[in-house]
């Protein structure tokens, strides 16, 4: 009878670590689908007739519906059990890749990738306190580093996988694929999470506190710079490299698998040094990220330099966003949903951003200038974070 008591628990924890590890997958792929068009624009800009700098219209779109709908579609779902509303999530995620791959025009494929974007903007409003809620006891840590560790392997992997799929089955082909792999974790989700009642509290009087909060909102407006500062230069980084660097398909490939690379890197430092140099590493990080994205251009006719300018910056972008994730969720701890949530819309309204930013960039002066562009961005956040720990003391 005890054995059979001690198996049940075993397996009852076990089955708990599996639902942190498959939420964790799903970080991995509402992930890859956002940043995947940047490894394919060239692709797709070909396929519609399209120059690149008017197919990052796309990823533009996509951000900024994130940016807008995150806050008001975790109000709006507040009430709905957790599990139907992950579920439902999904299935809209689903339907938009097949619409995504089936895109007869370039405005279809804008309309499925809204989609994406409104399924994207409930999935990250409400994914942090779902994985704490079904982590085993004592385990909160790890269900919030697995959703980390998700966004990480979407860099790493998942833009240079569905970039590779693209290169040899057709950008479609990777919409399709993101869908499937989709459709599988929906069906474990559904076999392993049970019912979970929502548990937000009232929303009415926690966002106008937010919204006074100075200090909270200066972080968030140096979060936007950071953003745009990066995808001002990344979001056009293929054709970047391919056109002014005449770097081949494959390096490019090879660039972008170095730069999700090294967000790991960038992790295991903050992780090893985050707790007690917390505002040291940002701003040696940020000084880090000005450099690199300044440098693009002179990097990028020599292949190792452009390796290893990579690599400096993808390490400095991952130690950035955790050490200022922790300062923002330290505002506010009875109200972390909420926070995360905004922490998320304002994210992709710099990414939304910085992507129109390059692109106007490249028609008003030159693609070689978006590394220059996204420099000056990183400097105006860097001048701010000085600003605000001088005003706030207890952020350094």
């Amino acid at each position: 009878m005890t054995e059979t008591i001690a198996t049940e628990s075993a397996v009852s924890r076990q089955s708990q670590y599996m639902r942190v590890f498959m939420i964790g997958f799903s970080a991995f792929i509402f992930n890859t689908t956002e940043f995947v068009p940047v490894g394919l624009l060239s692709d797709i800009a070909r396929d519609f007739s399209m120059s690149t700098a008017d197919t990052g219209w796309m990823l533009t779109i996509y951000a900024w519906i994130v940016a807008t709908m995150s806050l008001p579609l975790m109000m709006a779902t507040g009430r709905i059990e957790r599990k139907k509303l992950l579920l439902g999530t999904f299935a809209l995620f689903i339907l938009s890749h097949i619409a995504s791959a089936f895109a007869s025009s370039f405005t279809t494929l804008i309309v499925s990738r809204a989609g994406v974007a409104f399924s994207h903007a409930v999935f990250w409003s409400i994914t942090a306190s779902i994985a704490i809620r079904v982590a085993p006891s004592g385990k909160k840590t790890l269900a919030l580093s697995a959703l980390a560790t998700g966004t990480s392997l979407a860099m790493i992997l998942g833009v240079p996988i569905g970039r590779m799929i693209g290169q040899f089955a057709g950008w479609r082909i990777t919409f399709a694929a993101i869908g499937f792999v989709a459709l599988v974790i929906m069906l474990l989700l559904w076999r392993l999470l049970p019912a979970l009642p929502s548990l937000l509290q009232d929303s009415g009087k926690t966002l106008p506190r937010l919204l006074r909060n100075r200090k909270l909102m200066g972080l968030y407006t140096f979060i936007f710079l950071l953003f745009t500062a990066h995808y001002t230069t990344y979001s056009y980084i293929e054709p970047f490299v391919q056109d002014i660097g005449m770097v081949s398909k494959s390096t490019t490939t090879i660039l972008l698998l170095l730069f999700g690379g090294a967000g790991i890197v960038g992790s295991m430092l903050f992780s090893r040094y985050g707790e007690t140099h917390n505002t040291p590493l940002l701003m040696s990080q940020l000084v880090l990220m000005i450099a690199c994205t300044g440098g693009m251009l002179f990097a990028v006719n020599h292949t190792w330099s452009l390796m290893m300018t990579v690599m400096f910056w993808g390490t400095a972008l991952m130690v950035a966003t955790l050490a200022i994730q922790v300062k923002v969720l330290s505002i506010d701890p009875n109200a972390s949903d909420m926070i995360q949530s905004m922490y998320s819309g304002i994210i992709n309204l710099g990414i939304g951003s910085g992507a129109l930013i390059g692109s106007q960039v490249i028609q008003i002066s030159s693609l070689n200038n978006i590394g220059f562009a996204g420099m000056g961005f990183a400097i105006v956040a860097l001048l701010l974070m000085v600003l605000l720990i001088r005003k706030y003391p207890e952020l350094r």
